[in-house]
């Protein structure tokens, strides 16, 4: 089965790949490597997620936020490969930030959100390392923010 099959399978609807606000690309193809550039919490409805985790969301409701992050993710991914993700081969890191209280300790638990949702689609070849980090601030006041690095076929 596809990958854009899963998806349907799944009945993932994928948010649409926005467009960089600031002097940088989305993604970014070198060698056979495609780079993501970070993507924030947005809900369905195009809302920003924001707020402090520990503080203005829960762990789990921090993990919807990441699991959003990983749909824009892919959403990216896909427009990168023009539509045909059968040219991903697989995901080799994400890289996740969470804007937490300074006593949160549950950033992995977290960016989890996202390693599930990548791993959910792509099986075997959506297993890939991974950091989870605390800030103190993440851009326009998101709860998470996660970029990603793909090896192409």
């Amino acid at each position: 089965m596809s990958y854009n099959e899963r998806i349907k399978e799944l009945k993932i609807e994928l948010p649409d790949a926005k467009a960089p606000v600031g002097s940088y690309v989305a993604t970014k193809i070198s060698g056979n490597l495609l780079y993501v550039s970070g993507q924030i919490s947005i809900n369905s409805n195009g809302d920003l997620i924001k707020g402090k985790v520990g503080k203005d969301l829960t762990t789990e409701e921090a993990y919807k936020a990441a699991e959003r992050c990983g749909l824009s993710i892919v959403a990216q991914v896909k427009k990168a490969c023009k539509g045909d993700l059968s040219k991903i081969k697989s995901c080799i890191k994400l890289t996740g930030f969470v804007n937490s209280t300074e006593d949160f300790i549950e950033q992995p638990k977290v960016i989890n959100g996202a390693s599930d949702l990548v791993a959910l689609i792509f099986g075997d070849a959506g297993m890939h390392t991974r950091a989870a980090v605390s800030t103190n601030s993440l851009p326009l006041g998101v709860s998470v923010e996660v970029d990603a690095i793909f090896e192409l076929k």
